[in-house]
């Protein structure tokens, strides 16, 4: 049974998308013990449904909306849920998502393909934000966390799930240098854990395949085929919904079994400079030179 008579979060509201399996399940398990208060949320209805019976049977308190959040009416309607229920919102998570077809690729994906992933993992993200900013804006607090991937470094291949993760953490920049004199905190947090999309045959040719042709080194792959349950990389979505954080913005943060990591700013080193008052525009050679001599 929910026993948090002492957590920073006891109280907390939260909208949590994609949160009917998965990592998003264990996401808001991990907030329900804490004592907060969620809306949970899949794409099929008894699914969504089943989850919330799951954490309220535990005590928590849990209200199902299915559908899917990159709709803008479904987004809306978990927030507005959020406040008839619960009286408002505090915590946006978003950890919607779905898998390529199996070997998508430039060479393949259609542009239905393409969509779906942006839609799935970039506009679903926008439209919750969308949804909530205005109540957290004017209460002014409250957290913000979206799920990357490492994906989108490319070295997991695909096309449209590498874009759509991709455009997730551009996403949260934007925001949370928007919302940051709001007192609005926004950040990112790229998992790796089992579930439906990271276990099963298709999954395992997937890294397999990504390893014969060099993406993957020998480590990686083993580290990708073996991942730890989704119950590891929850209680860093707690930390950055919580109090805790309150400093914690604009980061984006990794996270797989025991491991934590963050990664850098997205600034560029310096390579050369000249001015452009008395200085003409570089040479094809001089801009090879340069870059060869990095």
């Amino acid at each position: 049974m929910v026993t948090p008579t002492d957590s920073v979060l006891r109280g907390k509201r939260a909208v949590v998308a994609g949160s009917s399996r998965g990592i998003g399940l264990a996401v808001a398990k991990a907030l329900v013990a804490e004592g907060v208060s969620v809306i949970v949320n899949g794409r099929e209805e008894a699914v969504a449904l089943a989850a919330a019976t799951e954490l309220s049977a535990a005590g928590g308190v849990a209200v199902p909306v299915a559908g899917s959040a990159a709709d803008h009416a479904i987004a809306q309607a978990m927030v507005d849920a959020a406040v008839v229920e619960f009286g408002g919102v505090d915590i946006v998570i978003n950890c919607a998502g779905a898998a390529e077809p199996a070997g998508s690729s430039i060479l393949t994906a259609t542009t239905d393909e393409f969509r779906a992933q942006l839609d799935v993992h970039l506009v679903s993200s926008f439209e919750l934000a969308r949804a909530a900013a205005p109540l957290l804006v004017a209460q002014g607090a409250g957290a913000v966390v979206l799920t990357g991937s490492a994906a989108s470094s490319g070295m997991f291949g695909g096309i449209g799930y590498p874009a759509g993760k991709g455009g997730v953490n551009s996403l949260a920049m934007a925001l949370a240098a928007e919302l940051r004199p709001n007192g609005v905190r926004v950040n990112v947090v790229c998992p790796g854990g089992k579930t439906r999309l990271s276990s099963g045959d298709d999954y395992r040719a997937h890294i397999d395949d990504l390893h014969e042709r060099g993406l993957l080194d020998e480590g990686t792959r083993d580290v990708a085929l073996q991942p730890a349950p989704a119950e590891y990389v929850a209680p860093l979505y707690a930390y950055l919904a919580s109090d805790l954080a309150a400093d914690v913005t604009g980061e984006i943060f990794s996270a797989a079994g025991g491991f934590i990591g963050e990664y850098p700013p997205f600034q560029p080193s310096f390579v050369a400079y000249r001015g452009h008052d008395d200085e003409p525009p570089y040479s094809l050679a001089e801009v090879a030179a340069l870059i060869a001599s990095r």
